[in-house]
């Protein structure tokens, strides 16, 4: 049961694509959210009745990343946060899969294990493109502090992208942060 609830976020993706580009943002949102509370749901499910796969360990990531770096394309292809932003979100995703591939194909894959910058660089990008979602689906004329809020968050995404990044690239290049 819990890898049918990742292959149904993965299916989102392609929804949430075509709900923002074709301005549904409102629904995108509430699609979003849903995959969201799904991951929660599959996560607690497999570890509830003792069924964790490893195909659902390679899913469950799989469907996060999809659905996160798609949303940050399609809002950037609609105008709603920056396209810099979005290529900064992609870049460092390619940058960390290309460097583990290559490592793996090199016979020397590495122990993958999440650091605390990329988990609150997790955090803040979903927390941005919720929120870029909610106020451009529901208030499209959003008051100061709502506009400062996602402003600061892009900013908080920036950070956070850049410094998660190279947070995995330094140990690789024999560099200490």
């Amino acid at each position: 049961m819990p890898n049918l609830i990742t292959l149904a976020r993965l299916c989102a993706v392609p929804t949430n694509i075509w709900l923002i580009i074709h301005g549904r943002l409102d629904l995108s949102c509430i699609v979003f959210l849903a995959a969201g509370v799904s991951d929660a749901i599959d996560g607690w499910l497999a570890r509830r009745q003792g069924s964790q796969s490893r195909l659902g360990a390679f899913l469950d990531p799989l469907a996060d990343k999809a659905l996160l770096i798609t949303t940050y394309v399609a809002l950037a292809w609609a105008a709603v946060l920056p396209d810099w932003l979005a290529l900064m979100v992609v870049f460092r995703d390619l940058l960390i899969m290309g460097g583990v591939t290559l490592l793996t194909l090199l016979g020397a894959p590495p122990r993958i294990q999440p650091l605390r910058i990329s988990k609150a660089n997790t955090v803040a990008q979903i927390a941005l493109a919720a929120l870029a979602l909610l106020l451009e689906g529901f208030f499209p004329d959003p008051g100061p502090a709502a506009v400062f809020a996602l402003q600061a968050l892009v900013l908080l995404v920036a950070a956070t992208t850049l410094l998660s990044g190279l947070a995995y690239l330094a140990p690789r290049l024999g560099m200490k942060l």
